[in-house]
């Protein structure tokens, strides 16, 4: 063989052959190395490594869950199975993990964890086990077998021992579950947070901030788990409840979001946007007043018109800032503000809400199916509660506009207290002016009949609205001790509005050579005081309550008279004045106590009593000189209410109460039983349905006024011509919900009974006729679907929704069969789009919605009386057979926030476009009969109106 590969040689001595043979072998040495020494090394540093990795898939099973930070994990892992890990702890320490673990072997165990906290890990020789950063460490720690010792006392720390843990915690880990109390507030000035959702990842043990942010948790089976906190507009904060004191109260701040804050990844679900729907709750919509700015607006930011936005709320009523849910009407929707009723809750023709957004730290919207905490309204509750002001350092700043200013104050007060105080008032400057002239100044006129079917030309009205508001809040908030807070809550609003016109009718229509020139005089004012004072008292850890006392009061004036001036061919001048006053007031005094008492994390009490005395007047005079009607009105309620929430398996949470109410205008007791739940089907699908019976005793009753538009006012009932009204809701839906997206789609059905309307109608004959009142009581039903698809994260976010809707009445006075009411609207479409870009967001709405039902005059007729006068009569279109122009319109808008150094927000400037492309919507119309002829004014919406508004906060 050695001859054969050439290295014996006879010729040559033994030595030389030696040193050939030397020679040869070492020319073959990369050869052998490559082709034999590799495979086998290679062979044997695998067989080597899969033994290492054999350690992991040995009999060791995990199990329990984990829900606190990675090195807590870990500790336990090498407590519990004897193992040598070693890691970094100050990384692992910054590593939150929530996960579930059911006999999973070790190496998957391992797997997970790691890619949980976005690590690595490898297994050398002897089974010791190395989470590292990156892949690289695991290399260098491959590369560095022979001298690892040395090598991971250069790359890590370990931390193996029991004891060594325990000194670094200051005592024993506690394993018992144990009961946790804490409160929720703004990281920026200290104000608690109502409705913020807190959960301990990894199980069922969740609870829901109360009014004054604190929540309770039972059964924590250990200090080592972690507690996550979200809450609509604000970053979600996680935190390992590590070395926990449970007897004191733990307190979790939240930070709102930022455009600048949009990269950082959160572990599950999370909602930085505007507005929320909490899939565990039934018909509830949630909104951040700190991040209303992004969205487009007529003025400034605003509370109640951004709920029209969401499915189910009417988004074509910009007459009004009220809510009109689910085909119910604004004064069927209960809004409270610290408790006490609010009974006017708009401004400026509805443009604006009565709230200032820069007073409220918090809103929710109930669209049905409430709780029994809640009552005296048939189709929704809006719960606004109010700023406290700033408990860390005084803070000013406010938003001004090209429409309205307003300003606001906040400082602590001693060690203990705050105070805030908020005013707004809108101006008249010279584009306010440009805007409402350009846009209103003159209406579509037509004579002839109503509907629209005009004919002979045209009568011009000109019509230029004026109007100005304002509105303060106050607040006043001091703890007493540990236990008790007292605060006192004062708001008041007012408007005064001119809708009054001109109208130049052409000589065709008037009969003679005179001039005719009719003027229309429209003024309102009217407004809301209230205020409340609370006392909140945490009496343990499970009982908490809040007693109040409020006053609320509303009034409202209206005159609306027509001058007719006639300046005859000779040149005198004469006029005839017709048209009516009214006067419209409300108190409401009332007290109110609310308890809660939380068992365990699966029972939940809620209980109370409430208890209102009202007055109601009403005055209507004719041609500012003979009264009416001139009523005076008085009621008393009493109300108990008590509610569970349950939850008595993992994947079912449902609630049912009673309320029962006592009415002394009736003298009667209605009960109203209350019911809702969800089924959690998985992580991301859950089922939904609500039902209830609920009563209203106050009623803001249409007027019929054919000729100058409906206008409504406030009675209370009493139990024959304005009958108590009552509702029944049944709801019933689903959502699927992901870290980014939400959809989301609910069904109801509700039945009205008890529904009012009011006329006036003239009786007699054709020489004496006398004024009377009417109430017409009748019945409705509205139902409908709704569908939301919602971003709900990233730079861009936003939603569609679509709303399928019918509103249908039936009177007997206006015969047997239903039809449409006033609030239907069959579609409503509203697309709604955010992009965040550096500091900047740029929103883009667009609303559509099938036009509303009217009734209109069809003909006139005259008949001459005894004493030669004759006396034009109408004809009517059957009840609202008409409908108005389809709505629809796009607004857009630009916000530019203002960072300091420290990224802090300190202001924005924003930039509005309503109405884009100058959509004339019609609002009502209003009729003027002269010589038999129906003049038609078509009072429309607001065209294009740009906007700009600044605002700034000191700090």
């Amino acid at each position: 063989m050695l001859k054969h590969i050439g290295i014996i040689d006879r010729n040559r001595s033994s030595t030389d052959i030696l040193i050939g043979i030397v020679g040869r072998l070492l020319n073959l040495l990369p050869i052998m190395i490559r082709k034999i020494l590799f495979p086998f090394a290679f062979t044997f540093i695998f067989l080597h490594f899969a033994h290492a990795q054999q350690r992991l898939q040995s009999d060791i099973k995990i199990n329990g869950f984990y829900t606190t930070t990675l090195d807590v994990v870990l500790d336990s892992l090498i407590r519990q199975h004897q193992l040598k890990i070693i890691f970094d702890r100050n990384l692992a320490e910054k590593k939150l993990i929530s996960e579930r673990f059911n006999d999973v072997p070790l190496k998957l165990a391992l797997k997970t964890l790691c890619k949980s906290a976005e690590l690595n890990y490898w297994v050398e020789s002897s089974g010791t086990i190395y989470v590292v950063r990156t892949p690289d460490e695991v290399r260098s720690l491959q590369r560095s077998e022979l001298n690892k010792q040395k090598t991971a006392s250069q790359i890590l720390k370990t931390v193996t021992t029991e004891k060594i843990d325990t000194i670094k915690r200051g005592g024993k880990v506690s394993q018992k579950a144990f009961k946790l109390t804490g409160q929720v507030i703004d990281q920026m000035n200290g104000e608690s947070l109502p409705g913020a959702v807190v959960h301990i990842e990894n199980t069922t043990i969740r609870a829901t901030t109360n009014a004054d942010g604190f929540f309770t948790l039972n059964n924590i089976p250990a200090d080592t788990c972690v507690i996550s906190t979200s809450y609509v507009g604000y970053l979600t904060d996680r935190r390992a409840l590590t070395s926990i004191d449970p007897n004191k109260i733990l307190i979790l701040s939240l930070t709102i979001t930022r455009n600048n804050l949009e990269e950082i990844t959160i572990k599950g679900n999370k909602n930085d946007g505007i507005m929320s729907t909490d899939k565990r709750k039934v018909s509830v919509l949630q909104i951040s007043p700190a991040k209303l700015a992004e969205l487009p607006n007529l003025g400034e930011k605003d509370i109640l018109r951004s709920f029209q936005l969401m499915p189910g709320v009417s988004a074509s009523n910009e007459s009004s800032s009220g809510a009109y849910v689910r085909g119910g009407t604004p004064d069927q929707n209960l809004v409270l503000f610290d408790g006490f009723t609010v009974y006017q809750v708009d401004h400026l023709y509805g443009f604006f809400s009565a709230f200032n957004s820069n007073a409220i730290k918090d809103v929710q919207l109930f669209k049905g199916g409430f709780s029994a905490k809640y009552g005296g309204r048939l189709s929704s509750v809006t719960e606004i509660t109010g700023k406290e002001g700033t408990k860390k350092d005084w803070n000013v700043g406010g938003d001004l506009s090209l429409l309205s200013a307003n300003i606001y104050f906040e400082t602590p007060v001693k060690k203990n207290g705050s105070f805030l105080f908020a005013a707004r008032k809108s101006y008249q400057g010279p584009l306010y002016n440009k805007i409402f002239s350009q846009f209103n100044k003159t209406s579509e006129v037509t004579t002839g009949m109503g509907g629209g079917r005009g004919f002979g030309g045209s009568a011009q009205a000109a019509t230029t609205p004026t109007s100005f508001f304002y509105d303060l809040n106050a607040k006043y908030t001091v703890n007493v001790g540990k236990k008790d807070l007292l605060a006192l809550s004062v708001y008041q609003g007012d408007d005064d509005t001119d809708n009054s016109r001109t109208i130049s009718i052409p000589s065709f229509i008037s009969t003679s050579s005179s001039s005719i020139s009719p003027t229309i005089t429209d003024k309102t004012t009217y407004g809301n005081l209230g205020s409340s004072l609370k006392w909140s008292r945490r009496w343990n850890s499970d009982l908490y309550s809040n007693t109040l006392v409020s006053y609320s009061s509303y009034h409202s004036d209206r005159n609306r008279t027509n001058t007719i001036g006639v300046t005859n061919a000779d040149g005198t001048e004469t006029e005839v004045s017709t048209g009516t006053i009214e006067r419209n007031r409300l108190k409401d005094w009332s007290f109110k106590s609310d308890w809660e008492y939380q068992i365990n994390n699966k029972v939940k009490f809620l209980f109370g009593a409430y208890g209102s005395a009202q007055n109601v007047v009403y005055k209507y005079s004719q041609n500012d000189t003979s009264t009416l009607i001139d009523q005076s009105k008085d009621a008393k309620t009493a109300t108990a209410y008590a509610e569970g929430e349950f939850s008595p398996w993992e994947k079912l949470q449902f609630k049912g109460g009673v309320r029962e109410t006592y009415y002394s205008p009736t003298g009667k007791t209605y009960f109203e039983p209350r019911f809702s739940g969800t089924y959690t089907l998985t992580d991301r699908f859950t089922l939904k349905a609500a039902t209830g019976k609920f009563y209203q005793f106050i009623n803001r009753v249409v007027r019929e006024d054919i000729l100058s538009g409906s206008r409504d006012f406030w009675v209370l009932a009493n139990g024959t011509s304005i009958p108590v009204g009552s509702a029944n809701h049944y709801i019933a839906g689903f959502s699927y919900e992901t870290d980014k997206y939400l959809f989301d789609v609910e069904g109801y059905y509700k039945t009205l009974n008890g529904l009012t309307e009011y006329s006036q109608r003239l009786t007699g004959n054709l020489m004496s006729s006398t004024l009377e009142e009417h109430f017409y009581n009748g019945r409705g039903y509205t139902s409908g679907i709704e569908f939301l698809v919602q971003k709900k994260a990233g730079r861009y976010t936003g939603w569609i929704s679509y709303t399928m809707a019918i509103a249908r009445n039936q009177f007997d006075d206006y015969g047997a069969s239903y039809y449409s009411a006033n609030q239907d609207a069959r579609n409503e479409f509203k697309s709604v789009n955010m992009y965040k870009l550096g500091n900047w967001t740029f929103s883009a709405t667009w609303i559509f919605a099938t036009g509303k039902p009217y009734t209109a005059p069809i003909a006139s007729y005259t008949f001459d009386n005894a004493s030669g006068n004759n006396q034009t009569y109408l004809t009517i279109s059957g009840k609202n057979t008409e409908r108005m122009p389809a709505y629809h319109r796009l607004d857009l808008a630009a916000t530019l926030d203002l960072i300091k150094i420290d990224n802090r927000k300190t202001g924005s400037i924003s930039f509005s476009l309503f109405n884009v492309y100058n959509r004339t919507n019609v609002w009502y119309k209003e009729y003027t009969i002269y010589n038999n002829q129906v003049i038609t004014t078509n009072v429309n919406y607001l065209g294009f109106t740009p906007n700009i508004t600044f605002s700034l906060k000191w700090k």
